[in-house]
């Protein structure tokens, strides 16, 4: 449970305000097809779930013993971009958290401000974050450090002791405990159901998490349970 008295919630954005995860990575899938590599969206979404965009493409690179071209990731960004309009949705439950909380909240994310207002504006999210917008190029610090969140609880005006963390990835949680920030592991109810009918991959997961120390982190697989937290809920 958590136990320190939070004053600041952050969320991030990609699999835990938008359900945008598998997208990003089915865009990746589609974009390096145009370049003969075949991986699909599955395999690349367990492997690579939050990671930052330049790991991801230099661990493939080194995969595949070549380069990706220079305009790969305009490519890969116009085809995220395009699946976003077709098919992005909020996160079950998230409006509802987002009305009730009682404290100042924000997002921060690993990806770019332009993706991030884009998909707060496409799932009608915008206007509950503001300015409160907090990406990962901007701070020039990418999770797992700790940079991102401390920028944000610094602009925030709350010490970092004293704020929340939603993650859905293992480097947001190692981030979080980085900063020396509570977290909470956000797990939506289709992610486990699918890890539950993939014994293997879900016990690997879970033998990564207790060798980087999250085991003891939380989880949630609803939005709403955010609420049951002391002090979150105007309610």
């Amino acid at each position: 449970m958590i136990r320190v008295s939070c004053e600041a919630v952050i969320f991030d954005c990609d699999g835990v305000l938008v359900d945008s995860e598998y997208l990003c990575h089915q865009g990746l899938s589609i974009a390096l097809q145009t370049e003969g590599i075949n991986q699909s969206a599955e395999a690349l979404f367990y492997e690579f779930r939050g990671v930052e965009l330049a790991r991801i493409f230099s661990a493939l690179e080194q995969r595949y013993g070549r380069s990706l071209p220079s305009g790969f990731e305009l490519v890969y960004r116009a085809i995220v971009a395009e699946l976003f309009e077709r098919k992005l949705r909020p996160t079950a439950g998230v409006k509802e958290v987002l009305e009730q909380l009682s404290v100042p909240f924000c997002v921060a994310s690993n990806g770019p401000r332009a993706k991030i207002e884009h998909a707060l504006g496409l799932t009608g999210l915008s206007h509950y974050f503001g300015e409160n917008i907090y990406s990962a190029f901007e701070v020039n610090s990418w999770k797992p450090d700790p940079g991102l969140f401390l920028a944000a609880s610094r602009d925030l005006g709350v010490a970092a002791s004293r704020c929340l963390v939603v993650e859905d990835s293992a480097v947001g949680l190692q981030a979080a405990q980085a900063a020396g920030m509570a977290a909470v592991h956000y797990v939506a109810q289709a992610q486990a159901q699918a890890q539950a009918q993939a014994q293997a991959q879900a016990q690997a997961q879970a033998q990564a998490q207790a060798q980087d120390g999250m085991a003891d982190i939380p989880q949630i697989r609803h939005m709403s349970e955010l609420l049951l937290l002391p002090g979150l809920s105007r309610c």
